[in-house]
């Protein structure tokens, strides 16, 4: 304990420091999944902070801004602890950003009062992150942002008794509570609650489980990545969407980089999510030429490329706000209410809860022009986190 607290104060000197003896340099710590099964998602994150610098320079006030990237690989809160630790101490960073699972978000959550460093979430989706200091704000979204209106549409829908199947973590927990309370509230019955092992992969028995309950609706969640294209291809193989079972997910379980192998198996399949590569905006459009002018390919981009972005540019108004000097609570305050027209559509940055107001879609796995895409079908305006609402 007393060596921990030794350190958070050393820290916390170190980057009191630092405002002053590196104001022409500004350094940015990005911790993402940079390799191994969810590297994607980390390279979105490159892609997305790329693009916002090509497009606004590297300079902000006259400090030069510097990104500098560590590998979170997966689940693991000791190893994000350590990144950040050595972000803080030796890069000497002003900013964190990134952290794509909820544990390691939180693992990092309380070293930033002790070294005043703000951190930005570019992914991690349990609501009671950003409760976890004064210091984090958010650009993503979160599981109860995405599915109450999920379970809204379930019950649109016809849907009357419900099998839930999450991921055994913070947001998956997020999720299925959201959903049950939300449906339940409609007049729904959920018949059936699976939460799985992050480790799962064959999720032929968890099907079977849900084919016994008599549910004429799936609700799923499970982080992007690997796992997600296993359990699509599972309700298909077993015979579930066939018998008309309809599936209903997060935008996670069908992100675009997995509809190919997916394939026409899976159109028709219903997910609520706040980004889809093929959202017909003006600025979506001018994103996704950047990212493809700077060597990005369409069938790779996904949420966190947004998240990036977005958070990008909530970074630049911390440091003009700032000075560039290492003033947290400035810089915070200054991006409480902040509004602008995302990629996704029009956000905004809650100033109770620092997480971002933005719309959620509907969308519908279509076909056209013979590649499958997320059709956005009906939109749920200006979310809030409904986990941080207070009733």
């Amino acid at each position: 304990m007393v060596k921990a607290f030794g350190w958070l104060c050393a820290a916390a000197a170190i980057s009191f420091s630092v405002g002053a003896a590196q104001a022409d340099t500004i350094k940015v710590g990005v911790i993402g999944t940079m390799s191994g099964p969810y590297a994607l998602f980390g390279k979105n994150y490159k892609m997305g902070i790329d693009a916002w610098v090509a497009e606004n320079g590297n300079k902000v006030g006259g400090h030069t801004v510097e990104f500098v990237y560590r590998d979170e690989v997966s689940p693991n809160p000791a190893q994000s602890k350590a990144l950040a630790q050595e972000l803080i101490v030796k890069e000497k960073v002003q900013y964190i950003a990134g952290l794509y699972f909820t544990p390691n978000a939180m693992a990092v959550a309380p070293l930033l009062q002790e070294a005043k460093v703000p951190m930005v979430v570019l992914n991690a989706a349990t609501s009671s992150i950003t409760e976890k200091s004064p210091y984090i704000v958010r650009t993503s979204f979160t599981m109860f942002q995405n599915t109450v209106p999920a379970a809204k549409v379930a019950k649109q829908k016809g849907a009357t008794k419900v099998a839930i199947a999450v991921s055994d973590y913070g947001p998956g927990i997020d999720a299925e509570t959201a959903f049950k309370k939300t449906f339940e509230a409609e007049g729904g019955k959920v018949v059936e609650a699976i939460r799985m092992p992050l480790s799962t992969t064959d999720f032929g028995p968890i099907m079977q489980r849900i084919k016994d309950s008599g549910a004429d609706m799936i609700f799923t969640f499970l982080p992007a990545g690997p796992p997600t294209l296993g359990f699509v291809k599972a309700y298909i193989d077993n015979g579930l969407k066939a018998g008309n079972v309809k599936l209903m997910s997060t935008g996670d379980v069908v992100t675009e980089p997995d509809l190919p192998n997916i394939g026409e198996p899976g159109v028709g399949i219903l997910s609520t999510y706040h980004y889809a590569v093929s959202h017909d905006s003006p600025e979506n459009k001018a994103f996704l030429a950047q990212l493809q002018k700077d060597g990005g390919k369409l069938d790779e981009i996904t949420m966190t490329s947004v998240a990036a972005y977005d958070g990008a540019r909530l970074i630049y108004k911390m440091i003009e706000a700032t000075g560039g000097k290492q003033d947290p609570e400035k810089a915070i305050a200054a991006v409480k209410g902040m509004q602008w027209t995302s990629p996704r559509g029009p956000v905004s940055i809650d100033p109770e809860t620092r997480h971002i107001t933005q719309n959620v879609y509907l969308r519908e796995v279509e076909k056209a022009d013979g590649k499958l895409i997320n059709k956005e079908i009906e939109t749920f305006k200006a979310q809030p986190d409904w986990g941080l609402v207070k009733q």
